[in-house]
């Protein structure tokens, strides 16, 4: 009885009612706030505005545009969410083919946004105790703007079980009715026995034992009376007579009441009994479509995991320490990307005419002092008893990985948890172009673009002295692996040749990463080099009737590179590109320079 009266209590709100709880629950977002989100391979994870209000996940570039229509939204109610594996901060929403890529400032506030999520889209799907006001149902029947969510059959099931339980109060009526006459009888019985013994008990009125009851054909008392008081007896039974009830049809209207009880009943129990089978119908309906749902599953996981992984977009399937990318996959993706690459660069150095590119010889006497200075200095004396010790060739286990005419690459392996350093020394040998005019091109940022295809912007951050400044440069990026940049100062030096007074002097260029408060680590990963060019003319004196020209002439190149890439690139594709790169960097950019001057005055 408790739930048919909520059930009506919950029936006999109004429709406005309905529309009043409806409009407060669009007036304001369950949650909103600031996450980054990932974009694209381009721009990353960018800062985005999340706003969830009325089953719908929205996002915005600022909290000021939310007024001017969304950038992108999905149902929430539809919605997959799952937090990173990995990344504790992360956490990807993903509607059919839509998935967004989400990360928070904290562990906290992921746990927070998650459950958030997760709860509302419970209440949504489901209903909870205030949907059940809102939405249609079976206790909003009597509502006018209610949308019923029952068949017809259940709706006369249901008003067939009110009636009868209104039946039901009624026989309870008539029972308590009967209840009441009867005890009406009794107690008019016990009133007048007590007045029959009051009057035996006075002069002159006979004992009740002393009367002669004889029934007659008609039914009636006859008294033999002895003495005057028998009136007083008679009129006591006359008035007890008046209060008598006919039995049989109480009896008969008592049997038929109870009757009706145990039918309505039997209706009811019916009735229950068929809700009954009906709902472990649907149980049994439900069981077997999750079975189903629970083998497709199952079926789709396993091709899932026989199947090759195919490389799509988002941020798992790039340069991370949560990349679902196999280093097989990630090879793959880097050496194709290597190639195109390098049709690009024939396409691009097709178009670009060396000849037209000229740089102006640097006066250098004495090296300029600057905050820097010390450290110029050591990497110098390092660099150059590097030189003097034959680059360090002799010691460690050395790999040629190119080997090319007049140029060798070596490397040797290095590793240092988990990231490859693996330090570089190259040696190549030019003809027809000076010590100098290497490493002026090397030097100079003016033309830096004009041969160094791999970088994608070079800008001079600070200019310290004629000799040293401060480069940036961001570097062409090979998908899936990170972009990446560099900040380093480069110093250009000639000195002499300490071994050999009467040869040509030593030209050499360092490059070496430092760090600017102008040029802070933004989204790339900043690599970490050690570099240097050196650089020496050998000369083939001509004869006394000739005079010097470039074919006289010929510079010997030793190059050395120690870089630390970071990020997380397997070694594996570290090492390719390093054996695919330098050499050709360093045979392009000779044979670069050499177009260039090859018809310019010769700089010593």
């Amino acid at each position: 009885m408790e739930l048919c009266d909520e059930t009506a209590d919950h029936a006999s709100l109004s429709g406005d009612e309905l529309d009043t709880d409806e409009v407060q629950t669009l007036e304001g977002p369950i949650i909103q706030g600031y996450l980054s989100k990932w974009t694209n391979y381009i721009h990353g994870w960018q800062e985005r505005y999340i706003v969830l209000r009325n089953g719908t996940l929205s996002y915005y570039k600022t909290e000021h545009e939310t007024a001017f229509g969304t950038r992108g939204s999905i149902s929430i109610g539809k919605a997959l969410i799952k937090p990173h594996a990995f990344d504790e901060c992360r956490f990807d929403i993903q509607v059919n083919d839509n998935v967004w890529y989400l990360r928070a400032q904290s562990v906290q506030e992921q746990l927070y946004w998650v459950q958030t999520l997760e709860t509302y889209k419970a209440d949504f799907g489901y209903g909870s105790d205030l949907d059940i006001n809102k939405r249609g149902s079976l206790i909003s029947l009597a509502s006018g703007n209610g949308t019923s969510l029952t068949s017809a059959a259940s709706f006369k099931r249901g008003r067939e079980l009110k009636e009868k339980l209104a039946e039901m109060g009624t026989f309870r009526d008539i029972l308590c009715q009967q209840v009441d006459t009867l005890q009406k009888y009794f107690d008019s019985c016990a009133d007048a026995i007590t007045h029959s013994r009051d009057i035996r008990t006075l002069p002159g009125v006979l004992d009740i034992d002393e009367i002669d009851d004889d029934v007659d054909n008609n039914n009636t008392f006859s008294f033999k009376q002895r003495d005057k008081g028998s009136l007083h007896s008679e009129e006591s039974l006359a008035e007890h007579a008046s209060h008598s009830i006919d039995f049989r049809g109480e009896a008969i209207t008592f049997k038929a009441t109870t009757l009706g009880i145990v039918e309505t009943l039997s209706y009811c129990i019916d009735l229950l009994t068929q809700r009954e089978e009906l709902w472990r119908h649907k149980l049994q309906k439900e069981i077997d479509r999750r079975k189903k749902a629970e083998d497709l599953y199952k079926r789709a996981r396993d091709m899932v995991e026989r199947a090759k992984p195919v490389v799509l977009g988002g941020p798992d399937y790039e340069e991370s320490p949560y990349s679902i990318i196999g280093e097989d996959e990630f090879f793959d993706a880097v050496d194709a990307a290597l190639d195109k690459q390098d049709q690009e660069e024939e396409v691009l150095l097709r178009h670009r005419n060396p000849v037209n590119i000229s740089v102006k010889p640097l006066e250098l006497q004495v090296p300029s002092k600057t905050r820097l200075s010390d450290e110029v200095e050591s990497l110098v004396a390092k660099h150059t008893e590097l030189l003097r010790a034959g680059i360090g060739l002799e010691k460690g286990n050395w790999e040629c990985i190119a080997d090319e005419g007049g140029m060798k690459v070596y490397r040797m392996e290095l590793e240092e948890n988990g990231l490859v350093l693996d330090p570089l020394r190259a040696v190549h040998t030019v003809s027809g172009v000076t010590a100098h005019e290497l490493c002026q091109y090397f030097f100079d940022p003016e033309i830096r673009l004009d041969w160094d295809t791999t970088l994608e912007s070079s800008r001079v951050i600070e200019t310290l002295s004629t000799d040293t400044l401060i480069s940036h440069q961001v570097h062409r990026r090979v998908w899936p692996s990170t972009a990446r940049d560099s900040l380093f100062w480069s110093h250009i030096r000639q000195v002499p040749d300490e071994e050999d007074i009467e040869a040509q002097p030593i030209w050499l260029v360092v490059n070496y990463s430092t760090e600017h408060p102008n040029c802070l680590t933004a989204k790339c990963v900043r690599i970490n080099l050690n570099v240097a060019f050196i650089c020496q003319t050998i000369l083939d004196p001509p004869s006394e009737v000739e005079q010097l020209t470039r074919s006289h002439i010929k510079t010997r190149i030793t190059y050395t590179a120690d870089v630390n890439p970071g990020g997380w690139v397997p070694a594996s594709v570290i090492r390719t590109v390093y054996k695919h790169e330098y050499p050709k960097f360093v045979k392009r950019f000779s044979q670069f320079v050499k177009d260039a001057v090859h018809d310019k005055q010769l700089m010593f």
